[in-house]
């Protein structure tokens, strides 16, 4: 028996398991059955009906509805690439195979031989000549007209999602060409692809509280990857000049509609570049994206109009932050004047020692970040949140060549010009050390070998990383970061 259980099941599963039963006692089990041959798939049929009319085609899919009950019944089967109807006949398939046909429920899966024609509802169909049963699905599929809408269910059992609501499938197969496209506009770009390790001893690259594990064989705590940023500049060291990862990251933190514990990063790096280079990339990946995806520049996210058009906006967070509070961080020059005036403007928890370029970044997050809807680059960012960063020339050290892409309000990513001077690296290093044992979890520590690889000499480079997931929700107008992850974390039921 290849399905054996004590437990009590409801009445319509109990019927399709009995029905499997009786089809192994025939010797016709499904699970029998190595492979399938497919000549063709729904929509080539459907797109190329003209050359395909009165064409023998095998075709294999499950069985999402059926409609018929006396000598001629009409069913739709589901492929990968959408729906075809089969047309089945009792005269064409013989009394014994129709009634079987007519006994299969929604959901198994079928493969199914004919010739193609049109019906004369005009409907591109297929005249059901030979079929066979390659899997029973003793669930019954979520109800045909409400669908699955529970999001906590679509998200734990995203197979049910992707089998019953069309318009899931189209997101993810979205996200692919997506990544599709920016691989291929990078690797135009002479980029190579690489790989970097996402077990570190050292949690660089990023401010973010890691996950830890342990190395059994090395007796190792280990950290999973929060970015690949300081092992591909290690490669930009080595002479590899242009280099990208599409991967995983991992960061210990809070979860939201656009945070989850794990999510793709887009990370790239290129000598004799800079934050400017890296703007003209960030600019030219968005809106050729959203060309391909969304049939031009104009798109509409959550019921806001945005254009992608190139060229984006740019302003320095400093500018931000005067258009939307009046408050002047270009004259605000000591750290006491930029907390004073931060703190009579309204901004809370503005600590004793919190020095200028913190009250800068936290008055930008809190009155101006939301307000840039169209994207926009913010560039100039303070020194204190940028710790692998190029100083701007002729900002006293205070602001670095840095920028952020935000988008709908939000922020889709992060360049700058990197920093490769090893007695500047290591004195930031040190700064971020003294934060982490002061208590700030998401502080850098820091990592010698890479600043010894800077001894060796790291030519003037430009870094960008780019949040697909962001990327993809705000291109298919998803609501949140699960609606494009096929399989986000969820806490378990139990």
């Amino acid at each position: 028996m290849t399905f054996d259980t004590q437990e009590v099941l409801p009445e319509q599963m109990q019927f399709r398991l009995d029905k499997l039963r009786t089809l192994e006692e025939e010797g016709k089990s499904p699970y029998l059955l190595t492979s399938c041959r497919v000549t063709h798939h729904a929509e080539d049929i459907v797109q190329d009906f003209d050359k395909l009319e009165e064409t023998e085609v095998r075709v294999a899919g499950r069985l999402m509805g059926k409609r018929g009950m006396g000598k001629v019944s009409f069913a739709d089967l589901l492929d990968r690439t959408g729906t075809i109807q089969i047309f089945s006949r009792k005269d064409n398939l013989g009394e014994e195979s129709y009634g079987a046909w007519q006994e299969l429920d929604l959901g198994d899966l079928v493969a199914v031989s004919g010739q193609v024609f049109r019906t004369k509802t005009g409907e591109v169909s297929i005249r059901n000549a030979e079929w066979t049963l390659l899997a029973k699905s003793l669930r019954p599929l979520p109800e045909k007209f409400h669908g699955l809408r529970d999001t906590d269910v679509r998200y734990r059992k995203r197979y049910l999602d992707l089998m019953v609501n069309p318009e899931v499938r189209d997101t993810f197969i979205k996200r692919s060409r997506i990544i599709q496209l920016i691989r291929r506009e990078l690797d135009g770009r002479g980029y190579l692809e690489v790989e970097t390790p996402l077990l570190n001893t050292i949690a660089g690259g990023a401010a973010a509280r890691p996950f830890v594990t342990h190395h059994n064989a090395l007796d190792l705590d280990l950290f999973l990857r929060i970015s690949p940023e300081l092992y591909l500049k290690r490669l930009i060291v080595g002479g590899l000049e242009r280099v990208y990862e599409i991967g995983r990251n991992f960061r210990n933190e809070g979860m939201s509609t656009r945070h989850n514990p794990e999510f793709t990063m887009l990370e790239l790096y290129e000598a004799f570049g800079d934050y400017h280079t890296m703007m003209d990339i960030t600019e030219s990946l968005i809106s050729k994206a959203a060309e391909e995806i969304c049939g031009g520049y104009e798109i509409d996210y959550q019921g806001t109009p945005i254009s992608l058009a190139p060229p984006f906006r740019r302003i320095s967070m400093i500018d931000a932050v005067r258009e939307h509070t009046g408050l002047d961080f270009a004259v605000l020059t000591s750290d006491e004047e930029a907390r004073e005036a931060a703190s009579a403007y309204g901004l809370e928890d503005v600590g004793p020692a919190m020095p200028w370029g913190e009250v800068l970044n936290a008055c930008f997050e809190e009155y101006a970040e939301d307000k840039l809807i169209q994207p926009t680059f913010l560039i100039d960012y303070p020194i204190e949140i940028s710790p692998l960063t190029k100083i701007k020339e002729g900002t006293k050290g205070r602001l670095t060549e840095r920028f952020e892409i935000f988008i709908g309000g939000r922020e889709y990513g992060n360049a700058y010009s990197e920093l490769n001077d090893p007695f500047d690296q290591r004195r930031r290093f040190a700064d971020q050390q003294r934060r982490h044992e002061a208590g700030d979890e998401e502080a850098q520590l820091p990592d010698e070998d890479f600043v010894e690889s800077l001894e060796y000499g790291m030519p003037p480079t430009g870094g960008l990383g780019i949040g697909i997931d962001r990327l993809v929700m705000l291109l298919t107008n998803q609501p949140s970061i699960r609606d494009v992850l096929l399989f986000p974390t969820m806490k378990p039921l139990d």
